[in-house]
């Protein structure tokens, strides 16, 4: 390989570590919502995989099923990380035209994987 091709490639892979920097912060301004239990629980959560809200409608409340509550948190949660996963997903696959690229960060990065 040539120094001018290896420069060349090595250009490429700066450029598009900048270029993901530049969308994972667009990402952390991001937001996706999920509800569990019928609209009852709603969770926001950004592109950086960070929970920005919950809310839980008060006729879910119920000191005699605290259990219930806990489950629906935790299926809008979890539905709610998935969102902001599949959303970096797309950004990613838009960067780099659908190619798996080891070594330049990505969801891992984001997502603490």
């Amino acid at each position: 390989m040539s120094k001018k091709m290896l420069g060349d490639i090595m250009r490429e892979a700066q450029r598009l570590q900048a270029e993901m920097a530049k969308m994972q912060d667009e990402a952390k301004k991001k937001t996706v919502e999920a509800t569990a239990g019928g609209g009852m629980v709603t969770v926001v959560a950004n592109g950086a995989g960070e929970l920005i809200s919950i809310k839980i409608e008060t006729d879910v409340v119920n000191p005699d099923d605290v259990e219930m509550l806990q489950d629906l948190v935790l299926a809008a949660s979890n539905e709610a990380l998935r969102r902001a996963q599949e959303m970096v997903n797309e950004e990613m696959s838009k960067l780099t035209g659908g190619l798996q690229l080891p070594g330049l960060g990505g969801l891992g990065n984001i997502f603490g994987r």
